[in-house]
């Protein structure tokens, strides 16, 4: 840690769909050096950058039981959960399991939207629909990134997919998601509804960001109950690439 001080509180995160805790390493070490007595522990869910695959079948019950199974393995004393979009959900149906006293639901609703996996606009979908027909195979990750920034994503969005193209045993490089896999998980991400979760209080407070220009959360804003809060951040659904600054500013703010 750079301030040299142990935390004593910790802040579990996990990340979006294609992603990887090491997304979120520079917001963790900026969080930590402006709230040095709380530590971050960035995780990888099942399907995504080193940890395992996991068992069928792949859906947000699978992925709340892994990580409610690290925090018991780690033994540290969580007081705070934090997710991204498809990682959001997962923190929400994780704290059902075991209470936090907070929860962080980055970009994401906790409503049933099963019409969203063919929504034209979802651009979520649009980047799966996308790495299902490029080739899996590339010489270059450079070549991988042109050809999402050609497809009309921005190249901050292609160089962050690009960290999923990694060599092989052979050295190729190769897109190392299973899309079949991740296709169940936003199905299940869209079909699931755990309004219950947030709107109990004995589970702790929640505290959801929105993305202002996103659409992924817009049914978020609501009236709620006084233990659930709501954020507006001026980004786009993949706001740690957009604002990486005020979500810092926004967790060292709230945290307790």
């Amino acid at each position: 840690m750079h301030s040299g001080r142990e935390p004593t509180r910790w802040l579990v995160m996990t990340h979006g769909i294609y992603g990887s805790g090491s997304n979120w390493r520079g917001i963790a070490r900026k969080l930590h050096d402006r709230r040095p007595e709380w530590g971050v522990v960035l995780v990888d869910l099942r399907q995504h950058g080193r940890s395992d695959p996991g068992e069928p079948p792949h859906d947000l019950v699978a992925c709340a039981g892994d990580l409610r199974a690290l925090i018991d393995e780690l033994a540290l004393p969580i007081t705070a959960l934090a997710g991204h979009s498809f990682g959001g959900k997962v923190a929400l149906a994780s704290r059902a399991l075991a209470t936090v006293g907070q929860t962080w639901v980055l970009d994401a609703s906790p409503s049933a939207r099963p019409a969203a996996l063919h929504d034209p606009d979802n651009s979520v979908v649009a980047v799966l629909e996308l790495m299902e027909r490029l080739p899996r195979t590339w010489a270059r990750r450079d070549d991988f990134v042109a050809a999402v920034v050609a497809a009309g994503q921005s190249l901050a969005l292609a160089q962050w997919l690009a960290m999923n193209v990694v060599p092989d045993t052979s050295g190729a490089l190769v897109l190392r998601l299973d899309l079949g896999a991740l296709r169940e998980m936003l199905a299940d991400y869209y079909a699931r509804d755990l309004w219950d979760s947030v709107i109990d209080p004995t589970l702790g407070e929640v505290d959801f960001v929105i993305a202002d220009r996103s659409s992924a959360a817009a049914d978020v804003d609501r009236p709620l109950p006084p233990h659930v809060h709501v954020h507006h951040l001026d980004a786009g659904h993949w706001l740690h690439i957009d604002a990486p600054a005020a979500v810092v500013e926004l967790f060292a703010t709230r945290l307790p």
